[in-house]
Parts: C-alpha cells; sequence; structure tokens
C-alpha cells in the first residue's frame, strides 16, 4: 500500500464523518459516516433500505458502531481483568471499538486486522482520538490467524453464521487463550458453541434506519470447544481464500 493512497484514505475519512459517541460505550470517540457524504456505486447497508448510501469497493462498515463491537468493548471496559498486561487480537477489526477498548483498559499490545485498507486507517485515526497506541493491520482472516496473542476479539464477523475460514479459534481456545466473540444471540456463531458472558441492549450507531435498537451478546469459546457437533462439517469446508470481514446486514 502506498503512502499516497493511505493519505487518500486518511483524506476520506476525515472529510466524511464527524466524531462521536457510542450509544453503549459514551466515554470513547470514533468517527461515523455523515449521511450525506458523497460515496460511488449503489450498495445495501440494511436489509429494510436496499439504498442507504453509495459505496464502491468493501463497504464502509468501519464507520459504524454495530452491536457486537459495542458488546465487546463494554465488557472489555467493565472487566478490564480480562485484557489487562495481556497481548490482544481483534479480527475484523472495523473502527477499532474493541481495540480501543482494550487498550483503554490495559492491554500489553492491541492487534487490529481488517481485510479493508480503509478500515486500517480509520482504526489509527479513532486510536489517536482516544490517546492508545494500537498496531493496525491489513488482513485476512486466514493471515490474521498468524498473529501472536494471549486474547481474540471477535465483534460481529460471523453475523451471518459460521466462517470456515476461522477453524483456527477453535485452535487458539483449545491453546488456552481467551477468545471473545460478540454477536446477536439469535444468530451468528452457532450458540452451541459458546458459554454467554454478558447480554446488552443495544442500538446501531449512527441509526440511520431507525429501527436498530436490539440485544448483543458477549460469548466465550470455550477450551474444549473442539467437541462442539459443527466441526466435522466446518473441516471439511475449510478455505484461504479472503473473505470481508465484519459484514452486518
Amino acid at each position: 500500500m502506498t503512502a499516497t493512497k493511505n493519505s487518500e484514505y486518511v483524506s476520506y475519512v476525515e472529510a466524511n464523518t464527524f466524531v462521536g459517541t457510542p450509544p453503549l460505550c459514551p466515554e470513547l470517540k470514533l468517527r461515523f459516516l455523515k449521511e450525506d457524504a458523497p460515496l460511488k456505486k449503489t450498495a445495501s447497508l440494511g436489509r429494510q433500505a436496499p439504498h442507504i448510501f453509495d459505496w464502491e469497493g468493501p463497504r464502509p462498515y468501519w464507520a459504524f458502531a454495530w452491536g457486537g463491537g459495542q458488546a465487546l468493548a463494554r465488557f472489555v471496559l467493565d472487566n478490564p481483568k480480562t485484557v489487562e498486561g495481556k497481548n490482544i487480537l481483534d479480527l475484523g477489526s472495523g473502527s477499532g471499538i474493541a481495540a480501543i477498548a482494550a487498550a483503554k483498559a490495559g492491554a500489553a499490545t492491541v492487534t487490529a486486522t481488517d481485510i479493508d485498507p480503509v478500515a486500517i486507517q480509520a482504526v489509527k485515526i479513532n486510536a489517536r482520538l482516544n490517546d492508545v497506541i494500537i498496531t493496525a493491520i491489513q488482513a485476512t482472516i486466514a493471515e490474521s490467524s498468524q498473529q501472536q496473542c494471549d486474547v481474540l476479539l471477535v465483534g460481529d464477523v460471523f453475523y451471518h453464521g459460521f466462517d470456515s475460514n476461522a477453524h483456527w479459534l477453535f485452535d487458539r481456545a483449545s491453546e488456552g487463550r481467551l477468545v471473545l466473540i460478540g454477536d446477536p444471540p439469535e444468530r451468528g456463531f452457532p450458540k452451541d458453541c459458546l458459554q454467554e458472558l454478558a447480554r446488552y441492549t443495544v442500538r446501531t450507531f449512527p441509526d440511520w434506519e431507525h429501527h436498530s435498537i436490539r440485544q448483543a451478546c458477549v460469548y466465550q469459546l470455550p477450551p474444549n470447544a473442539k467437541t462442539c457437533k459443527i466441526l466435522p462439517s466446518m473441516a471439511n469446508e475449510q478455505s484461504d481464500e479472503p473473505k470481508e470481514l465484519g459484514n452486518p446486514l
């Protein structure tokens, strides 16, 4: 990625977003997409409003605070011992909300990964807004699996169901790493593999559709998760093909 292209991404983020606070984490500051931001190609953000805005390339998930990410951030801020002094990997980071919460809560190091290069610049901008240090890396799920960590934060990555690219999460859990997943209770990662730790009422922000209040949970993938009944079919579907992370449609 050239410095010129990164500079263009930074300029776009700064020109077309505003600084706000996520509803569930008012102590954090993030940049959110303006409703009148100039975008290029028709794309759907929500099921009920198929043409909320136009966009070319990966959709700007980094410019919203989604339920799973807010739930993870709230849980980490309220339970700092979860991350204190540890090395954190935030997978499919989007805006960086969970990564920023981990840094605020005393993590030793925080690495945020996302497939979208604009998201990487947004994470860096948001980290500066909150006076924290985060290493932001453009990476697929498969590439992210090479990062060393003690705790994995996974918010809204499995919104449409289990992604076979994330089979390695089971390995990390069985090795003793703490794997925390932010998901809606009604869908996402198979819940019979998870232990629910917290449940919140949360709304997406910005809430352009005005009906996005819902529940979001924080789950732990337990060390014995390899016994989960989905594993045989999952093993047959493993793939290293890059996929877009954090797809909360």
